[in-house]
């Protein structure tokens, strides 16, 4: 058998839509194990040999989308060669373009949720754009491309958007009405990010008592863990409209006050030399400013006084506070300070008998 009856018998083949479809989506996946390979076995060793990791995050993101797409591109292909009777000729093709649209959205979120999450985690994060407005960053970024990818699908559906748009004003006052709280709590967030009332890591109080580390700035809500290790979730509108305690602001330190008395026959210059000392040798309390012994009144039982140190972070309190009174206590008893108690002396007068 020549080549040319070879190339006549396989005539009807070629004749053939169904034969014609399959040869496309096979020399399809043909090309997507290429580009597979191209991707894994050189274009990862390309960038192996950058000192960045954003290249190789790059292509990691890249891979599968990419093989995917060609993949269903010869889908797309092998459909729109020849009709196909209603309604597949149109639902075909749009389930396809759906679904590397799908691919590309993920994919891109997938990737800015890691760029903005690197960022944040970077040493230089609490430059001029803080960790706070990152997560702000990274979470309108999802919006957008979701709601990007929403509006894309439509336009692949054929689905007009002059009637959404045109309807968006009476949807918009209804969605402001069912969700107003919500909404609240949005713009909430918003003054906060502009605000820069606190920012992941400081310790806050707010006026209702709670107090805590900010572990997460919401769109909705802010999350502070307090020092029992509790979970405190308040929403943002309650925030924006409260008095808060930022400890951990102006300056990357916290001043303790520890109180304390002695006894009216004491040293009082001595007294206030042993408790510098106790301060220069506690390793927690900041060298700078220097610590100090503050005079605040003469009681009824007791010359009181405050050490006023700073410490490193606001979350060092109760422990230092517990460290330095169990010092004073030993040191005083050491050096014969009397700390006093209230007494009281009673008289008694007998009557002469009558």
């Amino acid at each position: 058998m020549d080549f040319n009856s070879m190339l006549a018998d396989l005539q009807p083949l070629s004749d053939n839509i169904y034969f014609t479809r399959a040869t496309i989506i096979v020399i399809y996946l043909l090309l997507a194990k290429a580009a597979d390979l191209l991707i894994d076995k050189i274009l990862r060793k390309l960038a192996g040999l950058t000192k960045m990791s954003f290249d190789d995050q790059l292509i990691g993101f890249a891979h599968k989308p990419v093989c995917w797409t060609i993949i269903w591109l010869g889908v797309i292909h092998a459909i729109i060669i020849e009709p196909l009777p209603v309604p597949w000729s149109t639902a075909l093709p749009s389930i396809a373009k759906s679904i590397i649209l799908m691919i590309w959205t993920i994919a891109l979120v997938k990737a800015f949720s890691w760029a903005v999450q690197t960022k944040i985690d970077s040493p230089d994060s609490q430059g001029k754009i803080g960790k706070d407005v990152l997560l702000l960053i990274k979470n309108v970024l999802r919006v957008i491309i979701i709601i990007s990818g929403v509006l894309w699908m439509l336009t692949i559906w054929k689905i007009s958007l002059t009637p959404l748009f045109a309807s968006a004003g009476i949807a918009g006052i209804a969605i402001a009405l069912a969700a107003k709280d919500t909404l609240s709590n949005f713009f909430g967030g918003i003054s906060i990010f502009m605000d820069r009332t606190y920012k992941l890591g400081d310790y806050i109080i707010v006026d209702t008592g709670e107090r805590g580390e900010v572990i997460e700035i919401g769109i909705r809500s802010t999350r502070i863990k307090s020092r029992d290790d509790v979970m405190i979730t308040i929403p943002n509108a309650i925030l924006a409209n409260s008095k808060i305690i930022n400890e951990s602001a102006p300056v990357p330190r916290f001043r303790i006050r520890v109180p304390f008395g002695v006894a009216y026959d004491s040293d009082l210059e001595q007294v206030e030399a042993i408790i510098l000392e106790i301060a220069d040798n506690n390793p927690n309390v900041r060298k700078s400013p220097e610590p100090r012994v503050r005079l605040r009144s003469l009681a009824d039982s007791s010359v009181n006084f405050e050490l006023l140190c700073w410490l490193a972070q606001p979350s060092e309190k109760g422990r230092e506070i517990h460290a330095l009174l169990m010092t004073i206590h030993r040191v005083f008893k050491e050096r014969g300070i009397t700390i006093p108690f209230p007494q009281r002396d009673v008289h008694l007068i007998s009557g002469e008998s009558s």
